[in-house]
């Protein structure tokens, strides 16, 4: 894994950005910080959802130890997907007084009050990967370009069944991330803005029926907690109740976890790899949807090197703590309710079996011998 001191991975991703312009923001209720700390007298709480998702049990030993190369104390706490378990983790953070909070947060509208205690405290909070909502105190947010990972997802559907050439009625399955994470909703409108015009011209058809009227209405088709299980009870009772004498050709699934869900259920309704499988997309480039993607089992994935979101907050958390002007180069796209919080936004890209080498092991992400290759 790179220091994230080598900053020239971070600048590479930010040079990425046509349309975003480089700039840099200190807290906007208090032009910044007029003190600074050493790393180590300072604490810093780091609070992750889950460790039943591979990617947060990445991203959290991944920022732990960036963190703690550089002298800070670090608690890191997962939440088993559950709010009030958060809540308590934070504010036994901010008790044992943490002076920065990276909070990836399970519920985005549900950190309020608790961040209300840690402002008291002086507690500086960035919103690493997902949006903490209806709140004046949250000071920075961390992530990746979201909309575009739904771009890219109804991009890589649009090519692969060559839909800008006239091709189709193909059958399609939608499928949204969890109703409480405020990402989901920037993945299923960029993909679903691509793909409109051909619902609307009859390319792009559902026997289930469940393609939402327009892409605000997608919690209706968001799976609870990104749960794969979840995903292939959905997919089964879809293919049970549509698919008797019809076949699926595409599915639009907005992660990896659900991609692993809707791949099971495929399999179990007797669908095989090759000329018979489904375009399906996903995110995360976890292992096991790579290995499935080189099994022929799944299309893509976009990737988001988490690395690099990790080696990003560990210098905001820096210049923070050092009473630094903290990098973000968007202050406009992303409004929790209350605020337009200034946020540093990184760019993915999509990994497809052809790319698997040439991405995610030149990269040093996965070995060769992780992936059988």
């Amino acid at each position: 894994m790179k220091s994230w001191r080598k900053v020239a991975v971070v600048a590479t991703v930010a040079m990425a950005f046509g349309t975003l312009g480089a700039c840099s923001s200190t807290r906007s209720d208090s032009g910044g910080d007029s003190t600074s700390a050493a790393p180590s007298d300072t604490l810093v709480g780091i609070a992750m959802p889950t460790k039943s998702l591979e990617r947060w049990n990445n991203d959290g030993s991944h920022l732990q130890d960036l963190l703690k190369k550089e002298g800070y104390k670090t608690t890191l706490q997962y939440a088993d997907n559950k709010v009030d378990q958060q809540i308590t983790q934070i504010q036994n953070m901010v008790n044992d007084g943490a002076k920065v909070l990276v909070i990836a947060s399970i519920d985005g509208t549900a950190l309020g009050p608790v961040l209300q205690t840690a402002a008291k405290d002086g507690v500086k909070v960035i919103a690493y990967d997902r949006l903490i909502n209806d709140t004046q105190n949250v000071d920075y947010y961390a992530t990746f370009d979201n909309e575009l990972v739904g771009k890219l997802q109804g991009e890589y559907i649009e090519s692969a069944l060559k839909l800008k050439d006239g091709k189709g009625p193909y059958n399609i399955e939608m499928f949204a991330g969890s109703p409480d994470d405020n990402n989901a909703k920037f993945f299923f409108k960029g993909a679903y803005d691509v793909l409109k015009p051909y619902i609307d011209s009859k390319k792009l058809v559902s026997p289930s029926g469940k393609i939402p009227a327009s892409a605000d209405k997608w919690t209706q088709i968001g799976i609870q907690g990104w749960d794969s299980s979840k995903a292939q009870a959905e997919m089964e009772n879809r293919l049970n109740s549509f698919y008797k004498s019809k076949k699926v050709d595409v599915v639009l699934s907005p992660n990896d976890s659900l991609a692993l869900g809707i791949e099971q259920a495929l399999q179990g309704a007797g669908y095989k790899a090759g000329d018979d499988w489904p375009v399906i997309t996903g995110q995360d480039a976890d292992l096991a949807n790579v290995k499935n993607m080189l099994a022929g089992k799944q299309s893509m994935t976009v990737w988001k090197d988490t690395r690099t979101l990790g080696d990003q907050v560990a210098k905001m958390v820096d210049q923070i703590v050092k009473g630094e002007t903290v990098d973000v180069n968007d202050t406009d796209s992303y409004n929790n309710g209350v605020k337009n919080v200034p946020s540093y936004l990184l760019k993915p890209q999509v990994v497809t079996k052809d790319t698997v080498e040439s991405t995610l092991v030149k990269s040093g992400f996965y070995s060769a011998s992780d992936l059988g290759l």
